[in-house]
């Protein structure tokens, strides 16, 4: 895969995997249906004015209605943003108001027309009406726009909450899918429920492949990689979530953004980040860690296995390297530190796997020496046992 490519992987999965692309369709071919119907009728009264010789008025009637139609649908295309909970209270506002003018009417109308006299003009009444059923649905419509975060108005004036059938939705964090064990257990059709990936993580993953810092750069382009394999995988279904809930509108971290975003969507996190893994769970949404999915089942590094791995820096002891594998997964090679900056084959001797991750230690293959045992300190390097 080409890495200049890459900027374009969100743009195109936007486009080809969002489910509302039938829905924008549909909207506009309303919208076109709309604009005929609008052309339609202009026509008709410009020929009806015609027919009784009056074409100016009609001329005038003409694009008036066509001005009218299609600056409302010219408001729709430009309100894109538009919320169920404003619309609602704003029809509400409206029902109750008139419902509330009639009311009141009916009670002032007898004082009124004792005040006014037994033949009042209707037009002073007509007015009178309109005035208290305008003050009405003002108070009505103000007071459901202020409290709509209370009391979300929706048809019929209940608020339903989300129906989700079958099982509930994944959604993927940048950990989890830099670390790409969660595309091969998509590859086991073990996962049969949508994965989601929200835009603010893809733009996370862009980031993290654009850093100046070599490991960084690579880890995120290996995330790049591995979700456009999960993309290109039919045995599952991924959508790229634009994540424009009302709910995000107030946060900024990647973490918290998540949790309030699968609270929203019924959903449940995937991660291996154990802060993240803590902060979900604090706030009753259900965590899926692939951590500790690894560490029910059998390891993956065995005692006595060989592995190759480029030793990057030293560790906390004496004569230690630290290396990391493809995944990101540490590992602390006793005596490696003349090996820094160099591939050498390795002899695992133990394997530490936690819910915070998973370490791997061993010895240059051919060298002898204890063996050490798995503990980290807080820099998240290892050392043996005193």
């Amino acid at each position: 895969m080409a890495f200049g490519s890459l900027p374009k992987l969100g743009e195109w999965l936007r486009s080809w995997r969002q489910p509302n692309t039938a829905d924008q369709i549909l909207v506009w071919i309303l919208r076109g249906c709309f604009g005929a119907v609008v052309i339609g009728i202009a026509t008709a009264l410009l020929v009806y004015f015609d027919n009784q010789r009056k074409f100016e008025v009609g001329l005038g009637v003409f694009f008036g209605v066509l001005v009218v139609g299609f600056t409302v649908v010219m408001v729709d295309v430009a309100v894109r943003n538009k919320q169920i909970t404003t619309i609602s209270a704003i029809y509400f506002g409206l029902l109750m108001g008139f419902l509330l003018g009639t009311l009141f009417w009916a009670a002032l109308e007898p004082l009124l027309r004792q005040q006014l006299g037994t033949e009042p003009p209707q037009e002073l009444l007509a007015s009178f009406r309109g005035f208290i059923t305008l003050i009405c649905c003002y108070i009505s419509i103000s007071v459901l726009l202020q409290t709509k975060d209370e009391f979300r108005f929706i048809i019929p004036y209940v608020e339903f909450s989300k129906q989700v059938k079958g099982s509930r939705p994944l959604v993927l964090d940048t950990s989890v899918i830099i670390d790409g064990r969660i595309a091969d257990i998509c590859e086991t059709r073990f996962i049969d429920t949508k994965l989601i990936v929200p835009r603010f993580v893809l733009q996370e993953l862009q980031s993290v492949a654009d850093s100046s810092d070599k490991l960084k750069r690579n880890r995120g382009r290996r995330g790049l990689d591995m979700l456009k394999k999960m993309q290109t995988n039919s045995k599952i279904e991924l959508q790229i979530h634009e994540a424009n809930l009302p709910e995000l509108r107030e946060i900024h971290k990647v973490d918290e953004r998540l949790v309030v975003m699968a609270k929203a969507l019924g959903a449940r996190v995937v991660t291996n980040d154990y802060n993240l893994n803590k902060i979900a769970q604090l706030q009753g949404v259900e965590v899926i860690n692939l951590n500790e999915l690894a560490n029910a089942l059998k390891s993956v590094a065995l005692p006595g296995e060989l592995l190759m791995v480029r030793l990057v820096k030293i560790g906390d002891q004496p004569g230690q390297g630290v290396g990391y594998l493809e995944d990101g997964t540490m590992v602390v090679v006793e005596q490696g530190r003349a090996w820094i900056g160099q591939e050498v084959n390795i002899t695992v001797t133990s394997v530490l796997q936690t819910p915070a991750g998973r370490m791997i230690f061993g010895r240059v293959e051919g060298r002898s020496g204890p063996v050490p045992t798995a503990s980290a300190s807080s820099g998240g390097q290892a050392s043996p046992p005193g």
